[in-house]
């Protein structure tokens, strides 16, 4: 950088010891940091003609005062003032509130400049400022700071104009000549003189372009230099098997692989064949067949003289998996077992020294597979199925089991992909986003809550077929502040409708895991034919014969989630429903309604729930670890973030980068970031 831009803001003529603590205090001290300070929003105000306008758009318009003004006084000390205004050829109303003064301002014909919100269907325009007479001068597009204080907006202008008019030139290129013209982009000091001082829409459009495309060629250097040296520094342990041992199981399975599942697994049987960690991301939509996939890596490992660990969330997962398992692994000789807090005593102490011996090739099990008192002989992977119930901690203990061992990290909740590329920018992605043949859509509704006698009778049909039914609800309790179902209630009223008929559950996160495991076992074998449960079932169970999903205040679940606790049924060979009782007040609430019943991809209710809510909440809390950006947004710049992550993988993976001169800049951002050890590069 150039060392005239780090020169303290006081530099500029207007600024001086208390305008710069201001300055300060919005983490501004010298020029570089002011003219990296963008605008949040921009106002347009320049004259335009009302058919080019947009509904609800902030506009300018200049006029004729066409009617005499009508005042109407309401509640204390507030008024609203109307009158009719020519525009061209338009006619139209403006309202004015709290402001009786402007009636004795405006007589008929006489010139008037309005700026409001501009409503299209009503025509009529919101004014939030007048003046009265033409317009002096078109000002055009204005920038919008945040500040502080003291600090105004127009102060901000006029520091970022002096900035820009004596260092503008200072401003050195970061970007390569290649990618300026590959793409067609601004310099950046011109980008950043129009992304302060705008005159066209158009420029501004351009000097964005290039300022998005800019952060994430260098968020995704940085990711994909961290992915580099993670790699280079975890030394793998490259595995060898009978590649014909290895098809005779994968011919063995009950069925044919989708293309996706093919796809994945020859990334996964690539990572592990390479001299270096596996350290991958496997995504995959509920019922996609991850559990066949982590299956074929684990026959890999052991063809190949190693032991492999799958650790899980619960007890029941863990024994739904190691009963899958054993089925899959038992005509092949390969030794399967289960670790949970529930063995114990000498069969614990038998079951840990197989383990030890590789008398047992595949260990299943929950965090007790993390104790220090396991020992394996020789661990090569290692799977944690749903990832994120696992703290970092936890996954890394397991990891270090084993020596130098392949990581495969499982999830279905379905990672839109370009949060993905960005929160697990280190990792390497697959995604199988193809359901196997054959597997019935379930079929999804919304109803209102004055439909419930109608689907009580719809649970008692499908239970009277031998089937089972969940019933979800977003609390355990009633609670003063939100008027929504509670599960303690819910259960006592399906308990009540019942009557005997069937047997009602009762599942909330309240109880402790053996009481959970307890429940959920029950209703795995049928001894309880409806479960009324909190979200506490949302990942992870399969009892093939539920059919039925009922939601309670649907509204109140984000689209993940709520495909999360529909993917709960449909695993069975019946048709499966999903209802959701719900009556949102709000456009977005409706929205999550609509697309529910309309598609049951996980990958696209994905992305549309990052639509409706933001990178930020997409997890459920805020995710410390996702980036920031001034100008880029990853939901809608999403293209943009694609295309400069393959110029970044590209550039990571080429000599030239690390040597050529025309990328010393760009390797400079590394070394400065900390991602990269090494003398700052001329």
């Amino acid at each position: 950088m150039n060392d005239k831009l780090l020169e303290p803001v006081t530099h500029l003529k207007g600024i001086g010891e208390e305008t710069a603590g201001l300055l300060h205090d919005m983490d501004i001290y010298s020029i570089y940091d002011l003219l990296e300070y963008f605008p949040y929003r921009y106002e347009d105000n320049s004259l335009k003609d009302l058919e080019e306008v947009k509904h609800e758009e902030r506009i300018t318009v200049e006029g004729k005062v066409h009617s005499e003004p009508s005042l109407t006084f309401y509640g204390k000390k507030r008024s609203r003032l109307t009158f009719r205004m020519l525009v061209d050829r338009y006619l139209l109303s403006v309202v004015c509130f709290n402001r009786p003064y402007f009636k004795n301002k405006l007589p008929l014909n006489s010139t008037v400049t309005v700026t409001g919100k501009w409503d299209k269907h009503r025509q009529t325009i919101t004014a939030q400022e007048v003046l009265f007479g033409p317009k002096k001068e078109v000002s055009g597009i204005e920038p919008i700071y945040s500040v502080k204080g003291k600090l105004t907006v127009k102060g901000m202008r006029k520091f970022i104009s002096l900035a820009i008019g004596q260092y503008l030139d200072e401003i050195n290129e970061n970007l390569p000549v290649e990618f300026l013209q590959k793409y067609k982009l601004m310099t950046r000091a011109e980008a950043l003189k129009v992304i302060h001082v705008p005159s066209e829409s158009e420029d501004l459009k351009q000097a964005r372009r290039r300022f998005v495309y800019e952060e994430f060629l260098l968020f995704q250097l940085k990711m994909q230099a961290l992915r580099k040296v993670q790699r280079e520094q975890s030394k793998g342990d490259a595995i060898e098997y009978s590649e014909t041992m290895h098809e005779e199981f994968i011919s063995s399975l009950p069925f044919p692989l989708t293309n996706a599942q093919l796809r994945v697994v020859r990334e996964i049987l690539s990572d592990m064949k390479s001299p270096y960690r596996m350290n991958r991301l496997l995504q995959g939509d509920v019922g996609s067949g991850k559990t066949v996939v982590a299956a074929i890596s684990i026959y890999a490992a052991i063809l190949s003289g190693k032991q492999a660990a799958l650790m899980v969330p619960t007890e029941i997962l863990a024994e739904q998996h190691a009963d899958s398992l054993y089925k899959l692994f038992e005509p092949f000789g390969v030794q399967v077992a289960l670790l949970t807090s529930s063995v114990k005593g000498k069969r614990r102490r038998e079951l840990l020294e197989r383990v030890k011996q590789n008398e047992i090739q595949v260990l299943i099990g929950t965090h007790a597979l993390i104790q220090d008192d396991i020992k394996f002989k020789h661990l090569g992977l290692v799977i944690t199925d749903e990832q994120h119930r696992f703290g970092v901690g936890q996954r890394r203990m397991l990891r270090e089991k084993g020596e130098n061992a392949d990581v495969l990290f499982m999830t279905a909740t379905p990672i839109p992909r370009t949060l993905a590329i960005t929160a697990f920018g280190e990792m390497d992605v697959s995604i199988i986003d193809e359901l196997p043949a054959g597997r019935k859509v379930i079929e999804t509704y919304w109803v209102k809550p004055t439909m419930l006698d109608r689907i009580l009778s719809f649970i008692d049909k499908e239970v009277a077929k031998g089937r089972q039914a969940y019933v979800i609800c977003p609390l355990i309790e009633e609670s003063d502040k939100l008027d929504v179902q509670n599960a303690l209630d819910v259960h006592s009223m399906l308990s009540a409708y019942s009557n005997g008929k069937y047997r009602v559950g009762l599942m909330h996160g309240r109880l402790t895991s053996d009481e959970k495991d307890s429940v959920m076992r029950d209703f795995s074998e049928n001894h309880v034919n409806v479960l009324v449960s909190t979200t506490v079932v949302e990942v992870g169970v399969n009892v093939p014969n539920a059919t039925t999903m009922v939601i309670y205040d649907a509204e109140r679940f984000g689209l993940s989630q709520l495909h999360q606790l529909r993917g709960r049924v449909g695993r069975g060979s019946e048709q499966s429903y999903c209802i959701l009782l719900a009556d949102p007040k709000s456009e977005t609430g409706k929205e999550r309604m609509k697309i529910m019943t309309e598609t049951n991809d996980g990958f696209v209710l994905s992305e549309r729930d990052l639509e409706l809510r933001g990178p930020g909440d997409f997890f459920g809390k805020k995710q410390s670890g996702m980036p920031v950006f001034k100008v880029a947004d990853m939901v809608h710049d999403y293209r943009a973030l694609e295309v400069a992550r393959q110029d970044a993988v590209e550039l990571v993976q080429s000599d030239s980068f690390w040597k050529d001169d025309k990328y010393a800049v760009l390797r400079n951002q590394l070394y400065h970031s900390g991602i990269l050890d090494g003398e700052k590069l001329d």
